[in-house]
């Protein structure tokens, strides 16, 4: 008996004082949890940072899309080389406050929880980011990389760089990406001669642009056209296409 108590009392001083069983795994957990998010924010902002000097060559959709279809149309374009009512027109009919937000358009989200979620809230630079870093569907881990990255590229990314990325990997076409592409696709010119018409149609195509068509509109999309084209002059005149033209 006195040999057992002689080893328990060996163990009893081993231990630190004031640590019990377990706390060392749960600080080499929360070390680890911490070192993976710092990481991942890194990794990140290498990304964005990358995104604001070299143009992406393809995203994930376009990749899919063109093994799906053998190849995708696609070329791309400066933004001095685009005639700027497409990017007004763009901005006009995706995300009228595009100059006036951080990334989220807080007014839009507002009515859309007030229409139960049938309102579209996303804003260009969502888009952007979704498009180029992540992969389409309604996924809550694609939202919330979303809701990380959209601050990082407003904060390193310039307005113009973002509308001019956005306006290279939009889809205007089933295998048709990028402005550049779908000046040609649909109207044989390129996109430095588009005129407000054309812009406007092609903005309007944007949110379902397998079921629209630019060069055949059908009466919602000549009607939705007006109004985008009404709106580019808007915002051009009140000066909320300021950041991306100056």
């Amino acid at each position: 008996m006195a040999r057992a108590a002689k080893k328990t009392k060996t163990k009893d001083k081993a231990r630190k004082p004031g640590t019990l069983p377990g706390v060392g795994l749960l600080l080499w957990l929360r070390w680890w949890f911490w070192r993976s998010i710092a990481i991942v924010f890194l990794v990140m902002v290498s990304l964005v940072v990358l995104g604001a000097l070299v143009n992406p060559p393809t995203t994930i959709y376009m990749f899919s899309e063109g093994r799906r279809l053998g190849g995708v149309d696609q070329t791309w374009i400066d933004l001095e080389d685009v005639a700027p009512v497409m990017a007004r027109s763009a901005v006009a009919a995706e995300d009228a406050n595009f100059c006036q937000h951080w990334g989220f358009d807080m007014a839009a989200i507002r009515l859309a929880i007030e229409d139960g979620g049938t309102r579209g809230a996303s804003t260009i630079s969502q888009q952007t980011v979704k498009n180029v870093y992540l992969w389409h569907g309604r996924v809550w881990v694609r939202k919330a990389m979303e809701a990380l990255m959209t601050p990082l590229v407003e904060a390193i990314w310039s307005k113009r760089r973002i509308i001019e990325v956005y306006l290279n990997i939009a889809e205007f076409d089933d295998g048709v990406f990028g402005v550049q592409a779908a000046a040609q696709h649909y109207f044989g010119v390129p996109a430095s001669d588009l005129t407000a018409t054309q812009a406007a149609r092609l903005a309007a195509i944007l949110p379902a642009p397998k079921e629209r068509s630019a060069s055949q509109p059908s009466d919602y999309v000549r009607k939705r056209a007006r109004q985008v084209r009404d709106g580019a002059a808007t915002i051009s005149k009140d000066g909320r296409a300021a950041c991306f033209e100056s």
